[in-house]
């Protein structure tokens, strides 16, 4: 990840907490890299430690349930988002949605059942 794009994504990260002597936490750059070079190789979270060398697949997963969590990946996608369209990058001409982005109906509603104002025949009463 070159220093451009990380100077988007770092101020859209929540700052960390102070925390008791112990081991520092992997750093936020490393740990998205790590984060996409997961589904980029399609690899499992267990394996990154070893294709890495570097924390471990839990430690990674974590992060990146804390950033889903704190709406990191949604903000940072309004911010590439507008950085494409001042560059003229990204054209409008087409465009996809679908339910991961859009909230999708539960199925068409229940139809009520509507009386009659039509004229029928009487019940036959004898």
């Amino acid at each position: 990840m070159d220093d451009e794009l990380w100077a988007l994504i770092e101020p859209l990260l929540p700052p960390w907490l102070e925390r008791s002597p112990g081991p520092r936490p992997v750093s936020d750059r490393l740990c998205l890299s790590d984060i996409l070079f997961v589904p980029y190789n399609e690899i499992a979270w267990q394996l990154l430690l070893f294709e890495m060398g570097v924390g471990s697949g839990q430690t990674f997963s974590r992060r990146l349930d804390r950033w889903q969590k704190s709406g990191v990946f949604d903000r940072l996608h309004r911010v590439l988002l507008a950085e494409l369209n001042t560059a003229g990058e990204l054209g409008w001409s087409r465009a996809c949605v679908d339910s991961s982005h859009v909230r999708a109906k539960r199925g068409d509603p229940t139809p009520v059942r509507r009386r009659s104002t039509g004229g029928q025949r009487a019940a036959n009463t004898t």
